[in-house]
């Protein structure tokens, strides 16, 4: 169980779905450490815990850093003090493996979750919103075809250099890559939807002051 005041939070979403957004809106309201499973494994592996030096190896390796050790590297971020009033996890789970082996060491640590919020934008509209980025090729100055532009198509307004749109944000790789979401962790919805801890704030032809809104709602239990 949660103690009294926690707020511990997962955030779900597709690609494109507005995460990093609401992630960092909820970071500054709230004051929650914001937990990121790549953060967390690159600070793992600055701090050179044990945990750290295993999650190096595979990382070195250029492999996939096995669910036991993130589950380690979870364990040991979560015993930090700033975690006290709560946290946001971004990023983790992803499975419904993973799901249960983070409820099961909340639940040696006394601590539960208490709000898994799922940002709930049409597929289409993700494709939209991924497949019109664009980037300067000189500075690194995001652009968007639609929401965005520069003041002249396919140059950069800060430096003049040449925009283009990388390659994992073409239509055909943006919908594999929602498609793999979708298989491996919208289960979770389902998952956490059966804890009772499910709560929906929809993104869909939305602006992030509006998603914000729902969002405190949901964190300060104004609405179900």
């Amino acid at each position: 169980m949660a103690r009294p005041r926690e707020r511990n939070v997962v955030l779900l979403g597709a690609p494109g779905s507005g995460k990093g957004t609401q992630a960092e809106r909820i970071v500054a309201r709230y004051g929650l450490p914001h937990i990121s499973t790549g953060d967390m494994l690159r600070a793992a592996v600055a701090g050179g815990t044990e945990t750290g030096r295993e999650a190096k190896r595979y990382m070195d390796a250029g492999e996939l850093v096995p669910d036991e050790v993130v589950i380690g590297c979870v364990r040991e971020r979560l015993a930090e003090g700033d975690t006290g009033d709560g946290f946001l996890l971004d990023g983790f789970p992803r499975t419904i493996d993973q799901a249960e082996r983070l409820d099961a060491l909340l639940a040696d640590a006394g601590r539960g979750l208490t709000h898994v919020i799922q940002l709930d934008v049409p597929e289409d509209e993700l494709v939209e919103r991924l497949a019109g980025r664009r980037l300067c090729r000189v500075c690194g100055k995001g652009y968007h075809v639609v929401f965005d532009p520069p003041a002249r198509e396919g140059v950069c307004d800060v430096c003049g250099g040449e925009l283009y749109q990388r390659a994992d944000d073409d239509e055909a790789t943006v919908r594999n890559r929602l498609a793999v979401y979708r298989a491996q962790t919208e289960p979770l919805v389902e998952y956490y939807r059966g804890r009772g801890i499910l709560h929906t704030a929809s993104g869909g032809g939305k602006l992030p002051d509006e998603v914000f809104e729902r969002v405190t709602e949901i964190l300060d239990g104004a609405a179900s």
